[in-house]
């Protein structure tokens, strides 16, 4: 969970009192986060030979962007505490939109744009950081490192619109960084920040595109390269009054998200508290014209009797609707059913997504301690495993019962580790590859249990033989039809290393295994008859003539027959990659699927 860091007097100030380390480490839990580190209980630093100010240090749920500021922090307290109500975020309207005009060019590198205005804000020290360390931990936490969204904060007064959202090869715009006096192009900026601690780490999400993303001016001023850096004319000061956000992105729900979460927190601090001016973003290549932000609150429902028996109360449907405003949740009873609560969930709450989450406000707001202690009576159930699990703990059982020894590898491997160590050709279609690997030995996502369990003999090879170890795991299969465009299977997987090659005890093992899952050896001839059986088939894995694959027949369609492994006399240059070439070994590998 992402922590902040808040000015302690300033958040009493906000909150009307002074609490105790105690009382508000209380009130952090009665709402649901939590109170890492109260800095006034120790020894404070001095920087730059002033003392710093003491601060609480709150811990704050993943999903809760609304309170990764101190501003939201506040709020969402002082509403809880009935001290404040939920603010009336309003739309300006403007004589004329501001436009930022999008073109077709950009749906090669960061094809979603969208932005705000903050006009009339009056900026301290302190808010000044706060607005910063907002962009920094949306950036590290929804985000995800500036890969899925980025945004850029300009003063509006050094830039003249209309603004276009543009997509340029690295040679064709320059401009002085933020915080730099060189004017650089976008070739040279990428060499200047390659070994930047801060920045350099986003280079890559860029760098080896044809086309940088670019927001320019009227004037062919660039504003901003996102997600990289903005340009130094537009810095924001203390002094700067209106402020422009743009933020680029490749999901389109969260560009709005991070919109919301920015103009929601700081326009407080403008001339109409809460007011926001929006833009025009016009995309004249596909004829689509929209304005931004959309702080319209979202309508939804929940049950009043789903909530009273998931939380245990028994509360009337007005009694929840005065407690999900403490959550900053507007509820009325429906007209159509008694026992239907319509909900309106603010800009600021994206993570509402189901009545599970307003069921959960709801337990938050009347407080978890005050439930009354109950005995589970005719709720209480008992668990069932799941079928997959409860067949690959059989396995496990039976395999480690044999004598053999199971491992636990990492799921992640190199890329000749998956292939070429295995004499395997990778045909781009079959295993999910990492975009940017921190390293050579985590590229690819493994598409078979060998090279880990390989991996863990090779390290432990100076143990007495024979060696056997065996382990049950998933691998990972790309499939670009399936919505997440991946799927796991579970396998296992037992190799015997020795002085001798073992097949004949890989083999038994095989077998042993089938007959405690209760299937049957069969012959190939069998048709119709549910079982397995194995045929001599070469792999390249294997040495040629000492490899066979397991084919199974289901009792529920035993016409037809499935390959779901192989297993053999391990190739000698497979050992000799692995480090392995003075014994000899066999494996086997078995889709364990078929067998639930």
């Amino acid at each position: 969970m992402p922590t902040v860091a808040v000015d302690k007097e300033d958040l009493y100030e906000a909150l009307g009192r002074t609490y105790t380390t105690e009382e508000f480490d209380e009130l952090c839990f009665e709402f649901g986060i939590e109170l890492d580190e109260d800095t006034s209980q120790g020894e404070l630093p001095v920087v730059n030979g002033v003392q710093e100010r003491p601060q609480l240090k709150i811990e704050i749920p993943a999903n809760r962007y609304d309170m990764l500021c101190f501003e939201g922090i506040a709020r969402a307290l002082n509403i809880f505490l009935g001290r404040a109500s939920l603010p009336n975020y309003r739309i300006a309207k403007p004589e004329k939109l501001q436009q930022l005009i999008v073109k077709p060019e950009t749906t090669q590198i960061r094809q979603y744009i969208s932005g705000a205005i903050l006009r009339g804000i009056k900026f301290t020290p302190r808010r000044y950081e706060s607005f910063i360390g907002l962009q920094d931990k949306l950036h590290n936490n929804l985000c995800r490192n500036r890969t899925l969204v980025s945004m850029g904060t300009h003063d509006l007064d050094t830039i003249d619109g209309p603004f276009t959202y543009e997509a340029l090869t690295p040679e064709e715009f320059s401009f002085i960084p933020l915080n730099q006096t060189k004017e650089m192009t976008g070739k040279e900026l990428m060499e200047y920040y390659d070994g930047d601690k801060h920045l350099g780490r986003f280079l890559h999400i860029i760098r080896d595109s044809p086309v940088y993303p670019v927001v320019l001016d009227s004037k062919r001023r660039v504003c901003s390269l996102p997600p990289i850096i903005n340009s130094e004319r537009s810095k924001i000061t203390l002094d700067t009054k209106n402020v422009l956000i743009e933020v680029t992105a490749i999901d389109k729900t969260k560009v709005e998200i991070v919109v919301n979460q920015l103009v929601a927190m700081f326009s407080e601090y403008c001339d109409e508290p809460f007011t926001i001016e929006p833009i025009e973003i016009v995309s004249p290549h596909n004829g689509e014209s929209r304005i931004a932000p959309d702080i319209s609150p979202r309508a939804t429902t929940a049950e009043v009797s789903y909530i009273n028996g998931c939380c245990g109360f028994k509360q009337t449907a007005e009694e929840l609707t005065k407690l999900l405003s403490k959550m900053s949740l507007t509820a009325t009873v429906s007209q159509k059913d008694a026992d239907i609560l319509d909900v309106l969930v603010p800009c600021t709450r994206p993570d509402i997504l189901h009545q599970c989450d307003i069921m959960e406000d709801a337990g938050i707001a009347y407080g978890f301690n005050k439930l009354d202690r109950t005995f589970p009576g005719e709720s209480g159930t008992i668990g069932d495993p799941f079928s997959l699990n409860k067949v690959s703990d059989i396995i496990r059982r039976e395999v480690a019962m044999a004598g053999w020894l199971e491992v636990l590898p990492l799921i992640l491997c190199s890329h000749d580790e998956n292939f070429k160590y295995l004499r395997r050709v990778d045909d781009n279609q079959t295993a999910v590859k990492l975009a940017n690997p921190k390293t050579l030995e985590y590229q690819v996502v493994r598409t078979s249990l060998l090279p880990g369990v390989l991996k863990t003999i090779r390290e432990n090879r100076k143990h007495s033989l024979p060696i056997k170890v065996f382990e049950v795991s998933d691998v990972a299969f790309k499939n670009e039809k399936l919505e997440r465009k991946s799927y796991n299977e579970r396998h296992w997987t037992a190799v015997y290393v020795g002085r001798t090659s073992g097949f004949e005890i890989v083999h038994g093992l095989l077998d042993r295994i089938m007959e405690m899952l209760r299937v049957p050896w069969i012959k190939e001839s069998d048709i119709g008859v549910p079982g397995y059986f194995i045929t001599q088939k070469d792999d390249d894995t294997f040495f040629p003539g000492r490899a066979a694959a397991v084919y199974y027949r289901t009792k529920q369609d035993p016409s037809k027959t499935v390959k779901i492994g192989s297993f053999g006399i391990l190739h000698p240059d497979v050992l000799e990659h692995f480090e392995l070439s003075a014994v000899v070994a066999s494996a086997l590998e078995i889709n364990i699927e078929y067998f639930v």
